[in-house]
């Protein structure tokens, strides 16, 4: 369950406490009966490391991933298709 923070408007009384989604608004001050209003503060989630952002997992200058010698080889040459098939093709007609 989710821990919210509320400070009194009157007294500046400020406390937390843990209340179900389904839980209504507390309203009044548990010290001076005063008008309560809901902190809001920064998400308590931090993702730390690499491989949380986008430019994560692509190169970039000053990058400090190393390639593999097998993923930097240039791939070979494929055969075009196209030559085998015009002197078949030729000899048809």
């Amino acid at each position: 369950m989710p821990t919210y923070a509320y400070a009194c408007k009157d007294c500046s009384h400020a406390f937390d406490i843990v209340q179900s989604f389904t839980d209504s608004t507390l309203t009044s001050c548990p010290e001076c009966q005063g008008t309560l209003r809901k902190k809001f503060n920064s998400v308590g989630v931090v993702f730390k490391g690499s491989g949380f952002y986008r430019t994560d997992s692509r190169d970039s200058k000053g990058s400090t991933v190393s390639a593999s010698p097998a993923a930097s080889a240039p791939a070979p040459a494929a055969a075009p298709a196209a030559s085998s098939a015009a002197p078949a093709a030729a000899a048809a007609s």
